[in-house]
């Protein structure tokens, strides 16, 4: 009997194993995207356990010791995540949907809005275009990308020039930035891995809620946040080099020589002196700078809480020798839901060291390196400091390039911190309150120092010299909104936002200098052979905003915005300003006449609006003193001070009247997509800073700020896209146009133009000029038409018996001919603002490979090229372009070489010193901004180590095709403001890049 039962007992216990194993099972299956792609990477979760997988390439899982009562979970980064209950399934296949705040919706002022519903112009930069190109600074992930957006580079850890929809002021035009909701003036501490999104507000409909800050248009960027689910680790690094290939055509030693004596300079003896060597400047002063970039990043949530944390090390050093950028930084973003209360916080902060570029004697490196004379060595062990340059002998002043760049050095070292807290509580059904508190807060320190040195009698210091300039401040904004969103009758949507905005800002700097003539060891400030000077400022602006958002069953759309705005900058006779904005949309594609179209979306817009511009420095609408300047009393020179700002009371607003109309379209469920764009926008009482005459008490150099001008803008924008992401080859296109024109259309009583522009070169004419009836700040100068071939030529032109013009010489165009050559002459002979941007971008991917194909370019632009002036100038002895060999030969009053170009040497002061064609290019170019190619690894033998991993090389820069003789046609303002507008000064050249790189998922 015990037998039996024992047996039985065995037998149960077998049975019960068995049942208990087959509840244990193992799930595969596929997950997909909406289109059906296979997502590589998708996580596979085990609610409540840490049993988890992850999609191979083709979207593949397989997850062992499975119950039938587990619940698992779906999730990809940007889709909505699925829990699935097991059950009695051992295969799950899974389509993760799109998530409805990244479809559906956009950022714009003080909120998201669905893209149905927008009615102004807005352009979307996403992460996946972002993560295309590896940048250093975010704003270049924007060229070429956005229509009517203008992107030009600079030097490593400079902040890009970048301009929306072409010129409509003549002082700060750059966008407003906006973080998560801080307001402030760059992206220059923002990793372009944290960004999720950058919107680009183009119109007074999405730009008005800003008022003051918009007046430029407004980028708002979306850093990433955690998304519910498991935590997920990623890595991501590259490692590169970049250089400056091209190079401007210049003398040899033995073509150098000649050229001086045909100059009146026998140099032949002093260039034995150095061994007959040829030094080539240029390319002493460039070099293949390393970049490497290393970013770490941890996301996770759950249903209440949500967090990302990332860090980044960047480190670039520049295709110039002694310049480079490196940065820290660091980002934290948290969301926590406590019932109708949502809180949040989202923290930036980067610390970063910039080394620019340097000059000398207010000459850049470019510019000392193709004057300098090919004879000389770079360095001397027998002169102080170690380094070659010119003496009065040589007749050239140009400074040894390496030593600027090398001798001493220059840190900037920048501390920021951007960020923000926020408490947003639902009051009752729709109604919501929002209060935030931004921060945005900087430190610089600018240090140089330069020892003693002496490298010929030109240039040399007997000291060493040490100074520092240490600035900082911050921006803190208050913002208290109330939202209220409604449905009435299931077809009438309303929403309601109403906002009290304050900034207070404040800053102050610190510059001090001193020298020490008895050692080149001591890098200190001290009292003695010091310099000192300080300066603070405090400014305040405060808002109210309203706006109301209506449709009819999303068919019919308005929307209403308004806001007055108080800004310190203006004074107390118009220190307010009203702003506001009205737009209209048809949403067609809802119609019922339309449902069995082609059109998945086609929507009309329209809208009008205004924004203001307060961008102008503090204080100007009251007097200011320069000091330092010293009057003549009793025989002796007395200290005392000058008229420097003069005031002006009756300082106001500029302000823009935007009108915008718009259609986008897309056909076949959005394969085709895209948008047409037409704006014409008038900018009215333009600030700038009048010149003020002698008469009126200033010693020179005084101004006052004047309302002085009116400019219309306008032009057309577009995009197309196409999408084909079936089947194992799938593959995009994204292009964009954009067109802009500027015209001055006013000017104030008693202005008839305004001369301006850099001082390009020592005695040369300033070229940009202010005019009715012109773009702004357009080149002005004389047109040429070729060479005078003889006297009679001259007389022609001048009558018999002038002396000054000869054989040789450029012919000025007398376009009034009365046979005298004035200013009543000069015409427009450039414009510096292109007809036209625009941008192609190709994405492809085979299997485990992608592809991506970047072109950007510009059209219809000119650029007054300062280095031609430099090269071709022959005014003086200075190195020159192998083009000068065949300059003009005169003998016995004939030109030899009827077919020369160039005029003759030491010619006339017209040939060099006038504002002319000469030196205007054409400066459209076509670029390969990006192209890369990556591999994503694959297989049960990775899995266990990361769920992604693709590798990948990439180019930059690769290719340019252009006209501009120049080292590069890529180039901004050379001093950041309008009238200096396309002057190229040697600026520093966007190199070629090639670089590797690895992307990591855990």
């Amino acid at each position: 009997m015990k037998l039996k039962l024992k047996i039985a007992l065995i037998g149960l216990l077998i049975v019960g194993s068995h049942s208990i194993m087959a509840q244990s099972k193992t799930i595969h299956g596929v997950i997909t995207d909406p289109s059906g792609f296979p997502l590589p990477g998708a996580s596979v979760n085990v609610e409540g356990t840490q049993n988890s997988a992850s999609t191979d390439f083709d979207g593949k899982y397989s997850l062992k010791g499975v119950n039938p009562t587990d619940k698992i979970t779906y999730s990809y980064v940007g889709l909505v995540s699925q829990t699935i209950t097991v059950g009695e399934r051992s295969s799950i296949n899974v389509t993760l949907v799109q998530n409805t705040q990244n479809l559906n919706e956009v950022v714009v002022a003080y909120g998201t809005q669905k893209r149905a519903k927008v009615t102004g112009a807005i352009s979307t930069v996403s992460s996946k275009d972002i993560a295309a190109v590896p940048i250093t600074n975010a704003e270049s992930a924007l060229q070429g990308r956005a229509a009517g957006v203008t992107v030009v580079n600079g030097a490593p850890g400079s902040n890009p020039t970048v301009s929306i929809r072409g010129l409509a002021t003549m002082g700060n035009s750059a966008p407003l930035y906006v973080i998560d909701g801080v307001l402030t003036g760059n992206l220059s501490g923002l990793s372009p891995n944290d960004i999720e999104s950058i919107s680009v507000l183009k119109d007074a409909s999405t730009t008005a809620l800003y008022g003051s800050k918009a007046f430029n248009g407004v980028i708002m960027v979306t850093t990433k946040k955690g998304k519910k689910g498991p935590g997920q680790l990623s890595f991501s690094t590259y490692v590169g080099g970049q250089e400056v290939t091209k190079r401007y055509s210049v003398l040899n030693t033995q073509q150098y020589l000649q050229y001086a004596k045909d100059l009146g300079s026998d140099l032949t003896a002093r260039a034995a002196e150095f061994g007959n060597i040829n030094t080539n400047w240029q390319d002493q002063i460039f070099q293949t700078g390393v970049m490497q970039d290393y970013n770490l990043s941890f996301s996770n949530g759950t249903e209440t809480s949500t967090g990302r944390y990332s860090a980044e090390y960047m480190k670039q050093e520049g295709a110039i020798i002694n310049t480079g950028f490196e940065r820290y930084s660091f980002r934290a973003n948290n969301t926590q839901d406590i019932g109708k209360l949502k809180i949040g916080s989202n923290m930036g902060v980067s610390f970063s060291t910039i080394n620019p570029e340097r000059s000398s004697g207010g000459r850049t490196l470019l510019e000392h390196a193709i004057k300098m004379a090919p004879y000389f060595p770079i360095y001397n062990e027998n002169s102080l400091g170690g380094y070659q340059g010119p003496s009065a002998i040589d007749g050239n002043d140009a400074e040894n390039p390496v030593r600027v760049a090398n001798l001493g050095y220059q840190k900037i070292n920048n501390l920021s911190i951007i960020g923000n807290i926020y408490a947003e509580l639902e009051i009752y059904k729709g109604l919501k309150f929002r209060s935030q508190v931004s921060l945005d807060y900087y430190t610089s320190k600018d240090h140089t120092f330069i020892p003693s040195f002496q490298d010929g009698s030109y240039h040399k210091q007997a000291f060493s010299s040490t100074n520092e300039t240490n600035s900082q401040g911050q921006t803190i904004v208050f913002d208290n909104s109330l939202t209220y969103k409604t449905t009435i009758a299931q077809k009438h949507n309303l929403e309601v936002l109403g906002v009290i905005t304050k900034i207070d800002g404040k800053g102050q700097s610190l510059a001090a200098g001193s020298r020490y003539y008895i050692s080149n060891e001591i890098d200190q400030l001290r009292y003695n052979e010091g310099s000192l000077g300080s300066s603070n400022y405090e400014e305040k602006n405060l808002g109210y905003i309203a706006r109301i958002n209506y449709d009819y069953d999303g068919k019919y759309l308005l929307a209403v915005s308004g806001r007055r705005d108080a800004s310190s900058r203006f004074g107390a006779n118009n220190r307010w300003g009203n702003f506001y904005s009205v737009a209209l949309g048809w949403n067609i594609a809802k119609e019922n006449f339309m449902q069995n179209s082609v059109f998945s979306t086609l929507k009309l817009r329209a809208s009008t609006g205004t924004t203001g511009n307060d961008r102008i420095d503090n204080y100007q609408y009251s007097a200011t003193l320069l000091a330092n300047y010293n009057y003549p009393i009793g025989g002796a020179n007395a200290p005392g001070v000058s008229l420097g700002v003069a005031a002006n009371p009756d300082l106001k607003w500029e302000s823009k009247l935007d009108r915008n109309i718009g259609v986008d379209f897309g056909l076949f469920d959005d394969k085709l997509t895209g948008s047409f764009e037409y704006f014409n926008n008038k900018s009215s009482d333009i600030l700038f800073a009048v010149p003020l005459a002698a008469s009126v008490g200033s010693a020179g150099g005084g101004t006052q700020i004047q309302n002085i001008a009116d400019v219309k803008v306008s032009g057309f924008e577009v995009s197309i896209g196409y999408n084909d992401r079936k089947g194992d080859f799938t593959w995009s296109a994204v292009a964009n146009l954009g067109t802009s024109k500027n015209e001055v259309v006013g000017l104030a009583p008693g202005v008839t133009s305004v001369l301006g522009g850099p001082s390009a070169r020592a005695g040369l004419e300033n070229f940009s000029r202010l005019e009715v009836g012109q773009p702004l700040f357009y080149f002005y100068g004389y047109q040429t038409n070729g060479i005078y071939q003889n006297q009679a030529e001259v007389d022609a032109v001048f009558g018999p018996g002038q002396t000054a013009i000869k054989p040789g010489d450029i012919k000025i165009v007398d376009r009034d001919g009365n046979k005298v050559i004035n200013s009543d002459d000069k015409t427009n002979i450039g414009n510096p603002y292109p007809d036209f941007t625009y941008g192609l971008n190709l994405s492809a991917a085979y299997k485990n490979f992608d592809f991506n194909c970047f072109i950007t370019g510009v059209a219809g632009n000119d650029i007054y090229n300062a280095n031609t002036f430099d090269l071709k100038g022959m005014n003086r002895l200075f190195n020159a372009s192998t083009d000068v060999l065949d300059r003009a030969n005169v003998v016995n009053g004939v030109v030899t070489n009827p077919s020369a170009t160039l005029p003759r040497a030491q010619g006339a002061d017209i040939n060099w010193s006038s504002a002319n064609q000469r030196y205007i290019e054409d400066g459209s170019f076509t670029r390969l901004k990006n192209i890369a190619l990556g591999y994503t690894l694959t297989g049960d033998a990775f899995k266990s180590y990361f769920s992604k991993a693709r590798f990948y090389i990439s180019g930059q820069n690769l290719i340019t095709i252009t006209n501009y003789s120049g080292l590069d046609p890529e180039i901004a303002r050379a001093d950041g403001n309008a009238n200096s507008a396309g002057i190229d000064l040697g600026r520093y050249p966007q190199p070629k890049s090639v670089i590797f790189g690895i992307d990591v998922t855990f």
